[in-house]
């Protein structure tokens, strides 16, 4: 399996090779984390000014803020990866 790359909106890829976890903002924990995340300065925000829809977890500890619902973003990577597999039959 190469690199997976997914388009989380507003022309910005993730490698979802080193995603986590993909979380909903609005929980306790998940908005400690992204707070911890902007003092450490571990966090990219790629929402270009919209609300936040989902929170991603890398596995160096950078939070990923998406402007994307989580299920869209899961989406687009069962869509990425139904294509490779239909790709490699082929």
């Amino acid at each position: 399996m190469g690199i997976e790359l997914v388009h989380i909106g507003f022309n910005n890829v993730v490698v979802m090779n080193r995603v986590v976890a993909i979380a909903s903002p609005n929980s306790a924990p998940t908005k400690r984390m992204v707070q911890e995340g902007r003092t450490k300065g571990m966090l990219i925000d790629l929402t270009n000014g919209r609300k936040t829809k989902a929170v991603l977890i890398t596995d160096s500890g950078h939070i990923v803020q998406a402007a994307l619902a989580p299920e869209t973003i899961a989406g687009r990577l069962q869509a990425t990866q139904l294509k490779e597999e239909h790709v490699e039959v082929d």
